[in-house]
């Protein structure tokens, strides 16, 4: 059968234009559906813009900071319109450029929502087209809350256009994005409410970040309630009540609900083409990316295994090598670095301390200091870092830290952790000083030795930050 396209993907974001870029390259004839915006979450409502409010918010600290230097800094008033109408600015300069890549590789671009017919038929804005292989890469979308008066919230794709900046804030939720918007809002001037039904924030990290991280959001005056959930919503003549378990009451400007996302899957039609999803709606795919349909794929968020924009886009460029290109490598799930622009920021690669001891004793050395910066400024912030030593082999199998330039610094780390290097290795390493990343090359003396109790399940934990996958059959 002659097909319109031999591969369509469904999906502009960062890992359908990739795919659907590379593919294009290789020669393939492609054509790429988007119905919202070009560069997807990441590009428009997540990462980028995200990201610039969190620079934004650290203008204000860092004005403060500069009086222990000598500098005479008055506080300022933070202008929010000009906040959002720059980030607008170069939000639209991404999403153009995500446009014209595709253009560029000669992909055939639909401005328009996508859903299957059948297996190898698509309804693209109303136009009938056939394809020998599509991908599906839709993404995800927040959940919005269940509970009464859960329609007074805000999700995350509202944060990023707020008409003012609320001067009271109840963020629901422990995770990423609720932790990141409590530094964002609190260094801009509001008053921060962080509400988790967990005993700490960020499931799935490394206890002693987690723990750190509660000491970081306390002394930049964010008020947590841990242990607990709200139970209702109400709006008093846009005054905002959240009752939660506790019997606490907060009162609010803005309540913003970041309890989680789930894959975009609504209305696709993949049950017309048959192909099976799992929890929560996420496309089930094996090590190749393929569905149960094996000429149909998904890749990114909408399959939910690991949410992470890199992530996204090694998968689509991979995915288009496998099919149209030089073929296959592999790589494996479980040394992805991640970091979380908290304030101050954590990033991490590898094992937490937890997950290594179940497959293992491990040596742990741990770092606590004030930073140089802080010696001068005053301000109570500490820095902690991390290292997660396999004591059979002195690999170091995770690192961890939290401290301004966390994130920078793991990328490198990262690189040395994937390579397999020992604690050897790190001790062989010469320092560059004065700088906080030299403490990873010079933790000498070993905290403690990590072991999982003899009646815990050996079965390495896999939470949603640190998913391990055996190894793919397409990779980065």
């Amino acid at each position: 059968m002659t097909y319109d396209f031999d591969l369509f993907v469904i999906g502009g974001g960062s890992a359908g234009v990739r795919c659907a870029r590379i593919a294009a390259g290789h020669g393939a004839r492609v054509g790429v559906a988007e119905d919202r915006f070009w560069g997807g979450t990441c590009v428009n409502i997540g990462c980028v813009p995200k990201k610039l409010m969190v620079m934004a918010a650290e203008y204000g600290n860092a004005a403060r900071d500069a009086r222990g230097f000598g500098w005479h800094c008055e506080d300022g008033t933070h202008d929010w319109h000009t906040l959002i109408a720059n980030k607008d600015l170069e939000i639209s300069r991404l999403n153009a450029i995500y446009r014209r890549l595709l253009d560029n590789a000669g992909a055939k671009i639909f401005e328009s929502r996508a859903t299957f017919l059948d297996a190898h038929t698509l309804d693209v804005g109303g136009q009938r087209v056939t394809a020998d292989k599509i991908v599906i890469a839709t993404g995800g979308h927040p959940t919005r809350p269940a509970f009464p008066g859960g329609e007074h919230c805000i999700i995350s794709d509202d944060a990023f256009f707020l008409p003012e900046r609320p001067q009271r804030v109840v963020l629901l939720g422990g995770g990423y994005i609720g932790v990141e918007f409590a530094g964002i809002f609190a260094g801009l001037g509001s008053e921060v409410h962080l509400v988790m039904r967990q005993p700490l924030p960020l499931r799935g990290f490394d206890e002693d970040l987690r723990t750190g991280l509660v000491e970081a959001l306390e002394a930049d005056g964010i008020r947590l309630h841990l242990s607990t959930s709200p139970t209702s919503v109400e709006n008093l003549g846009g005054v905002k009540k959240v009752h939660l378990t506790d019997g606490a009451v907060l009162t609010a400007d803005l309540v913003f609900a970041a309890i989680g996302r789930a894959p975009n899957v609504a209305g696709l039609g993949l049950d017309r083409a048959g192909v099976e999803t799992g929890k929560a709606g996420a496309v089930i795919v094996d090590t190749h990316n393929a569905t149960n349909q094996k000429h149909i794929f998904a890749i990114g968020d909408v399959t939910d295994r690991l949410n992470l924009t890199p992530v996204a886009t090694a998968e689509g460029h991979a995915l288009a090598d496998a099919l149209f290109g030089p073929g296959p490598r592999h790589w494996t799930l479980d040394r992805v670095p991640t970091a979380v622009f908290s304030s101050p920021p954590l990033a991490t690669v590898g094992l937490t301390e937890h997950q290594a001891a179940q497959r293992g004793p491990a040596d742990i050395y741990l770092s606590r200091f004030t930073p140089m910066r802080h010696a001068l400024s005053g301000r109570a912030r500490k820095t902690l870092m991390k290292l997660v030593v396999d004591q059979a082999t002195q690999k170091v199998v995770g690192a961890h830290m939290l401290g301004e330039d966390a994130p920078e610094i793991m990328q490198g780390l990262s690189i040395a952790i994937n390579c397999g290097a020992t604690k050897a290795d790190f001790d062989r390493t010469v320092g560059i000083h004065p700088t906080a990343a030299e403490e990873f090359v010079t933790m000498r003396t070993r905290t403690r030795v990590a072991e999982a109790p003899p009646e815990t399940d050996v079965t390495p934990l896999t939470p949603p930050a640190e998913i391990g996958v055996a190894e793919m059959g397409v990779g980065a």
